[in-house]
């Protein structure tokens, strides 16, 4: 278990900072939170998925009805 520990960034006030002008800016500073929000982004949740899914089935059984 994580029993805590000392560090020097968050005594110097540098990881606040960080996560000030984060929330500052709206974009995160870390590798993993920018591709958490760019997944958020991209798939738009649930939703997002099922409709990349369902988009191209719909199209294809579309275009095939309408060629005959």
């Amino acid at each position: 278990m994580n029993k805590g520990g000392f560090s020097w960034k968050k005594l110097s006030g540098y990881s606040g900072a960080k996560s000030n002008l984060s929330r500052k800016i709206g974009v995160p500073l870390t590798k993993s939170g920018r591709n958490q929000k760019v997944g958020k982004i991209v798939t738009k949740g649930c939703l997002g998925i099922f409709i990349a899914l369902t988009f191209p089935i719909l199209f294809l059984v579309l275009v095939i009805f309408n060629l005959n």
